[in-house]
């Protein structure tokens, strides 16, 4: 059985939200999408990766096919619209089905999987996560990096033959839970307060979710926050 919350919110200095999320425990599909390219453009880029994953992995195609064809399908929008602002998102996907989970993800939108303890299962495409890769900086010090907010890869600004889809896959036991958020959320919440509000065990997912975002406000609410939470029971 999967119970699961769900919450967007604009966050405390934008005026648009370019943030959208999905979820559909009978399809066993969920994502968080992160929109970038200004004056609405990052809202309708994200609306359209989560209508064409959807659309996609309902007519059977995989998670990482539906993720490409998101990146296809926003770059056609943005060549029709050619007077318009680049316009680009970031994706995390997740599906669940029999008892095991796929993540895929492009840009900085994170997923985490929670098992008694908080796990990052995927990997930031961003210029700071470049920089810890090569031991330039400590993971400590990309929290308040000038450049946190690059990103090196992002549905609809890469192109489709150097775009890098990736995905992992595991077990999804009873207990387990996966996070899927937007940048918004971890710019202001670290992993630690994370885990300890997914640790509680006497709240609903919606609730659960709830106070990630308000945790998120707290801490500043500088960007939009997008958070779905996914438990197996």
């Amino acid at each position: 059985m999967i119970e699961f919350g769900h919450l967007s919110h604009v966050g405390l200095r934008r005026e648009h939200n370019e943030d959208t999320y999905y979820g559909d425990a009978g399809l066993g599909l969920w994502l968080v999408a992160d929109g970038m390219g200004g004056h609405e453009f990052g809202e309708v880029a994200s609306a359209l990766a989560r209508e064409t994953i959807v659309a996609e992995v309902k007519a059977g195609r995989t998670l990482v096919d539906a993720i490409r064809a998101a990146d296809e399908e926003i770059i056609r929008h943005s060549q029709r619209r050619s007077e318009a602002l680049p316009m680009g998102t970031t994706i995390a996907a997740a599906r669940v089905a029999d008892g095991r989970f796929e993540v895929a993800w492009v840009g900085d939108s994170r997923a985490y999987l929670w098992n008694g303890q908080l796990r990052q299962v995927s990997q930031d495409h961003s210029y700071v996560q470049e920089l810890i890769e090569q031991g330039a900086i400590t993971p400590e010090q990309a929290r308040n990096h000038p450049h946190r907010n690059v990103v090196t890869q992002a549905l609809g600004v890469t192109d489709p033959h150097s775009l890098k889809v990736e995905s992992i896959t595991g077990e999804f036991k009873p207990g387990m839970q996966l996070l899927l958020c937007s940048d918004g959320l971890t710019e202001e919440v670290d992993d630690y307060e994370i885990g300890r509000l997914m640790g509680q065990t006497d709240i609903t997912a919606q609730e659960c979710v709830e106070q990630l975002i308000l945790a998120a406000l707290d801490g500043g609410g500088s960007d939009n926050v997008t958070v779905v939470l996914i438990r197996s029971r």
